[in-house]
Formats: C-alpha cells, structure tokens, sequence
C-alpha cells in the first residue's frame, strides 16, 4: 500500500493520529519498533498504545474536570482511544480506569484491521528527509532517533523522570485489614458501587514508620545521563514525595479525607488505595505509589503496609527517563516543525503529560494532516475548549525557557472571572462546549 502519511510511533497519539486519517480515507504506513527486535525499557509487549505506567485516564467529570472535560471533546470527535478505553473500563470511582490489556488489544485490532492502516514493525533511526510525517514516538524514543530530532530542531532535547507504580495480585490482599470504598463514596464511569478501591488504614505510628523506611530505603542508581535530569511534577516518585516533609503523603496519595474506616466510623491517621487494574479484577496497583526504590527493598517495605502482608506483586515500582522537546520555540500552530514542515510531532514527545493529553494531541496532528494534505486548513481550535487550551500550551501560550511537560489543567483556559469561584469550573465547561459545538459546525459546512 502506498502511503500518504508515515507515522512514526504506534503509542497512545499515533494510532490516535493514524485512525483519524484513515477514517478519512487516507492511507498510513505506522512504524512501531516493538515487534522488530526491538524494546523499550518500560514496555512489555508489542500492543499499540501499551499502556506504561498506571490504568487510569483520570477524572471522567466533565462538569468540574478540565481532563474530563477532553475526554469528552475527544469522543465528540471520535476518538479511537477514547471508544477504546470506554469498551475496556474498570470500576474506579469517578475516574475512567481501564484494563490495560483489553484496551491495547482494541487499538491494535481497530487500526490493524482498517484498509487504509499499514502496521510496519520496524524502527526508524532518522527522521524522514522528505514525504509528510507524524513523530509520535513518545517519550521513550529510540536514542539514534532522538539524536535526528535534535539535530533537525537545531538544539538539544530535553528529558525528564517518570515513574511506575506496583501491581499487586488481589487474592494475596488481606482484605480481613482492608475495605471496598470510593472517596466520598462518588460512583463514576466504570460502574460499581461507590467501593471501587482498596483501602488499607494506618494509624499515627505506621505511617511515620512507613515515610521513613522510604527515606531509608535502596535506591536504583542514577546512570550517568540521567542524573540531571527532573522529574515531572504530576508523577512524583513516592519517596521523593516523602522527602519534602512528614506530612506530604498524608495531603496527597495518602490522603484520608473522605473514607470511612467502616471499623472505626472515622478516617483513618492515612491511606494506602489501590486501584482495579484489569477487567477481572485479579490485579490491583497503587495509586500514587510509583517509585525508585530497589526491588527487594519495595517488598520488604510495601509489606509492612496493612493488608498487604502477604502482597504478592506482578509488577514492581520503576523510573524511566522520558524525552521531549521545546514545542513552543519548534512547532507552528499545526504542530509542523518549523525547520522541517512536512514533519508534525504529536503526544508526549511535544511536552504534554498523559495518556489523554498525549492522544488529544496525536488527534490533532492527523486532522492537520488530513486538512493539509486536502487543502482545506482547519479553522482555529478555540482556546477556551480543552483541545485548545492543550494546544496553545504545545505551541507557544507558554514561556520556552521554563517550558515544561503539563497536564490540561483549567490555568491553562482563558480566564473567566465573571461567575463565582464556586462555579467557575462549570462555567468554563460549558463555555467550551459552546465553542467546541460552534466550531464543529463551521468543520463540517461544505468546502
């Protein structure tokens, strides 16, 4: 099959990119590595938009939730990771979590199935010298590929830590410590009722003991080019965390506020949660609880949590670095680069932060493409809807010396200071679903 488009990256924003162009009729050729021989140090199989680190595409709000907000955006839009991840939910309160397999394995066979997808196993060391391309490699991308994006962007790229949480297997839980509950008993998108996690409580004394065993505890080594490199902010290793005060984990994943301890009636000193992972409910992870430290000192130490004693884990806590680039300085408004405009870049490479803000962006970058390659340029996204918002921090609405990888957040909005603060987040939900609604209709008149 001739291509039209060469898509480089089979993640979460490129087989996102490549449906959006097929359902238009354009053909693709998608180049993902793994399955050549070749793996990256985080991923475990050869499924397009494996997903990584945890199994939740966050909040599903999308009233109240700025990463709600674009979930609906995007199923507005048709969004093949988001039908996907509606059709392999998992009960997770007001969060759409799902099970990761089921999820992979529906984007593999969407796109592998379409007329106009070519799935090539392979991997691309250089960037493409001519023809249009997307670059979805995320934030994995191969070190010889890396090295031709910095050479054709003119500058080195920048990188930063991410961080994977443990898996644990539910029938070693000791569910005679733990109980079945949601914060504030809120139901959401997957189902259930109101119990969706597993909290294990811990008293005054635990705690304290628990925050500095991950002070005390083995970290994995450094190596050498990774040891300036920052960590993300919005997926802090938990011992990281620890470090910046007794009292941190307590005011974030170890919250108690909103559960009651059913044998107690009260919340507890702290809360350790974990989080359904797959669909038969056989694997849980921990929310929050993505680490550096040493595997056998992640054993021992995680089993001195209440409940998981006997904690038997499929996968360990882990650090990987992740590679992005200075959008805002490379990328015009289409998400072109500049020194090289027949090449697009999409997902996390581009310095957004998630699974949804990767996809939204790979979304983008094919219906750029598609309006490209048929002459007919999109009309401006909105900046007041969470598309917009999310491509105005890509592209420039943010300063590059200090240009950092970010999740959608209502700061990055147009403000609206005309309603109450209480009911702001409502009023700017509606504000840009008003505008997505306007600009979908002006999309779909007649060329």
């Amino acid at each position: 099959m001739t291509h039209q488009v060469h898509i480089i990256g089979g993640g979460l924003a490129g087989s996102e990119a490549a449906w959006q162009l097929a359902q238009a009729g354009v053909k693709v050729r998608l180049s993902e590595m793994r399955g050549s021989g070749d793996m990256t140090p985080a991923h475990q199989t050869d499924g397009l938009a494996e997903l990584v680190c945890s199994n939740s595409f966050r909040s599903d709000d999308a009233d109240k939730n700025a990463v709600g907000l674009l979930h609906q955006e995007m199923r507005r839009l048709n969004s093949l990771i988001m039908a996907q991840a509606d059709l392999a939910k998992v009960p997770a309160g007001s969060a759409l979590a799902v099970d990761r397999d089921i999820f992979s394995a529906g984007v593999t066979r969407a796109l592998a199935g379409h007329p106009h997808v070519e799935i090539v196993r392979e991997r691309i060391d250089a960037l493409p010298a001519e023809g249009m391309t997307i670059v979805a490699t995320g934030p994995l991308t191969a070190p010889t590929l890396a090295t031709s994006i910095g050479a054709a962007a003119g500058m080195d790229h920048l990188a930063f830590f991410d961080a994977i949480a443990p898996v644990v297997h539910f029938d070693s839980i000791d569910m005679d410590k733990c109980w079945m509950a949601n914060r504030w008993d809120k139901i959401g998108p997957g189902g259930g009722e109101g119990k969706d996690y597993i909290n294990c409580p811990m008293n005054k004394e635990q705690y304290q003991a628990f925050v500095q065993g991950l002070l005390d505890g083995e970290k994995a080594d450094f190596k050498e080019w990774e040891t300036n490199t920052p960590y993300f902010e919005g997926c802090m290793p938990i011992e990281v965390m620890a470090s910046r005060g007794p009292e941190t984990l307590r005011h974030g994943p170890m919250k108690p506020m909103g559960l009651d301890d059913p044998r107690t009636g009260r919340w507890p000193y702290a809360v350790v949660q974990l989080r359904q992972d797959n669909a038969s409910g056989t694997l849980w992870n921990m929310v929050g609880f993505q680490t550096k430290l040493k595997h056998g000192a992640q054993i021992a130490l995680f089993r001195t949590i209440p409940g998981l004693k006997q904690a038997e884990f499929a996968r360990l806590g882990g650090l990987h670095r992740n590679t992005f680039i200075q959008s805002p300085r490379l990328l015009d408004a289409t998400l072109r680069l500049r020194s090289a405009p027949h090449i697009r870049f999409a997902g996390q490479v581009t310095g957004c932060e998630g699974y949804v803000e990767s996809s939204a962006i790979g979304l983008l970058a094919g219906r750029f493409a598609l309006a490209e390659l048929t002459d007919r340029p999109l009309a401006p996204l909105p900046a007041d809807t969470a598309l917009g918002a999310l491509l105005g921090h890509v592209t420039g609405n943010v300063e590059t010396a200090d240009y950092q990888p970010m999740n959608v957040n209502f700061g990055l909005f147009p403000p609206l200071d005309v309603v109450k603060k209480k009911q702001r987040k409502e009023a700017m939900t509606a504000r840009a679903r008003a505008s997505l609604g306007q600009w979908l209709g002006e999309e779909l008149q007649p060329a």
